[in-house]
Parts: structure tokens; sequence; C-alpha cells
């Protein structure tokens, strides 16, 4: 991807630790994720580490998976244990990704509980905005003025 990215002119690509970022306190004015905190060794440490990086009132965006309500959760569970490992195996020969994929989406905190965790690792005014039924969700927040430590 980093490869990719330089193709398309991007100059300046890092590979790093999300735990540890190789960047000054208050580097920046937004941090964006995508479908990447859920597969973070912590959670709230990815977002402790991203909260110290961007600058007092600077924006978060998280992008992810999410667990829908009723009446598209029973419907959403089956689809993503039963029909779409099979179907993701058959075309990827990789079904165990998928098994995966429905594992982590039901234990990745959604809604109210990501955006009480956003708030406990500094960060203010946080939001859950449900997309497409709420299978996917964008939450944005406000870094904080609190320090951080540990």
């Amino acid at each position: 991807m980093l490869e990719k990215a330089r193709q398309k002119g991007l100059r300046r690509t890092v590979v790093a630790d999300a735990m540890q970022l190789p960047f000054p306190d208050g580097t920046f004015d937004a941090v964006t994720v995508a479908f990447g905190l859920r597969n973070m060794e912590s959670w709230p440490g990815a977002l402790r580490e991203m909260a110290r990086v961007i600058k007092t009132g600077g924006h978060l965006m998280v992008l992810d998976f999410s667990m829908p309500g009723p009446p598209l959760r029973g419907a959403y569970r089956f689809y993503l244990h039963h029909v779409m490992p099979v179907l993701a195996g058959i075309v990827t020969r990789e079904k165990y990704a998928y098994d995966y994929l429905g594992d982590s989406i039901e234990k990745f905190p959604c809604g109210e509980a990501m955006v009480s965790l956003i708030e406990e690792c500094g960060f203010e005014s946080a939001e859950c905005h449900p997309l497409t039924g709420g299978i996917v969700s964008l939450y944005t927040a406000t870094r904080g003025s609190l320090r951080l430590d540990g």
C-alpha cells in the first residue's frame, strides 16, 4: 500500500507501530483510521497514542465495522458468520480470514461503548455516525486539553 501511495505522488510514507508512533506530541491537526483500530493490540492504547500526536483541538475520525441494531442485527450476524466466510473463502481461498473478521466485529465496541472509550482516551465531543444501517460507523471527536500519561 505504501508503494502504491508513492506511485500516486505521496512523498513521505512511514511504517510504524500504532502503539508507539514516531512523532512528537501535538504533531497533527487530524488522525484518521479506517477499518484498522479493530485490529490493533489495544484499542485504548492506540486511541491514547492518537490523542498524543494530535494537537489540542485537533480531530479524530475512526471508520470501522459495527453491529447494527434491530431489525438488521439478526440477519447481519447470520450473514457475517455463515454466508460471508463461505462466499469469501470460495473467492479468496482464505476462509479463515473471514471467520476472524466476523469475530473481530462482534468483539469491537460500537455505538455508545466506542464513544465512551474515545472520550476516556483524551478526546471530547465524541459522536457516532452509523452508516449503511449501522454495519459501519464513523466516530468523530476533538482532542481535549487533558494531559495523557501512560
